[in-house]
């Protein structure tokens, strides 16, 4: 299973982001019953979730990200997308996508103040 991530950048405060990981490898029934979503780590800081999606749709954010991140998940595309509005600068960090053991390569997400 790969997992490849996409729509990093810098955005100053405020702004939105859209991230998306795409699944390859994986056939379809194991994307419909595996947990996948999103971590991230800034710098000097243990890796923390962010939002998850299990495979019966019941989406879990972080106490942090309630309410400016949405999750979302496209069966047919084998993917999943993270939209997130009102970033602020604690939101600085590598953002990784994962699906059940399997990790993609991390999306840096730098927020200016």
């Amino acid at each position: 299973v790969q997992l490849q991530a996409f729509g990093g950048g810098s955005v100053q405060a405020g702004g939105s982001l859209r991230l998306s990981c795409r699944v390859s490898g994986a056939i379809l029934s194991v994307f419909w019953s595996e947990t996948m979503g999103w971590y991230r780590q800034a710098p000097g800081k243990v890796r923390e979730l962010v939002a998850s999606v299990t495979g019966s749709g019941a989406i879990n954010y972080a106490e942090s990200v309630k309410g400016r991140f949405t999750l979302s998940k496209d069966n047919a595309k084998k993917s999943t997308y993270l939209q997130m509005n009102s970033l602020k600068p604690d939101d600085t960090a590598v953002y990784y996508c994962y699906i059940g053991l399997s990790w993609g390569q991390g999306t840096l997400v730098t927020v200016s103040s």
